[in-house]
């Protein structure tokens, strides 16, 4: 597959995740990272995304997407006792928070969807709005991992 290709799979994937209820937001997005990353870590990898949606735990606070998306790039570039930190770890992962930033005006899900304030996650839109999110932190978290040769294409 080429660039395009990969990035609209994983785009697509991450919002299937969450438009079909299987998944929410940190939860799809680790888990489609961690399948086009040919799956190096256990599906159970999962679970830990599992507290972080609607704004850790429904509290609001950071939005879930960009949570499962610093997860994703901890994946990758994170490391393991022992280990000194990677280089590209704190730079990647402050370009996430930067990119929702300048997409969505925060980081933070109450801000993100004020809009909805008191529909208790209830609104079609707010959840098309989510899910929309989720599909382009995705995105960007693998075009990342292209542009660093972490995520081979072909061509």
């Amino acid at each position: 597959m080429n660039r395009q290709e990969i990035l609209d799979k994983v785009r697509e994937e991450a919002e299937g995740y969450f438009d079909r209820g299987e998944f929410f937001c940190s939860e799809a997005v680790a888990q489609t990272i961690n399948n086009v990353l040919g799956k190096p870590y256990d599906e159970n990898i999962v679970k830990m995304a599992s507290g972080f949606p609607i704004g850790m735990g429904k509290s609001g606070c950071l939005c879930g997407a960009v949570s499962g998306g610093q997860m994703a790039l901890g994946m990758v570039y994170g490391r393991v006792h022992g280990e000194a930190m990677k280089d590209e770890m704190f730079p990647i992962a402050a370009d996430l928070h930067d990119f929702v930033k300048e997409e969505y005006g925060s980081n933070c899900c109450r801000i993100i969807t004020r809009q909805w304030t008191g529909d208790n996650f209830k609104s079609p839109e707010r959840k098309r709005h989510c899910v929309e999110i989720t599909g382009k932190v995705a995105e960007w978290v693998a075009d990342k991992l292209i542009e660093d040769g972490k995520i081979e294409i072909e061509g």
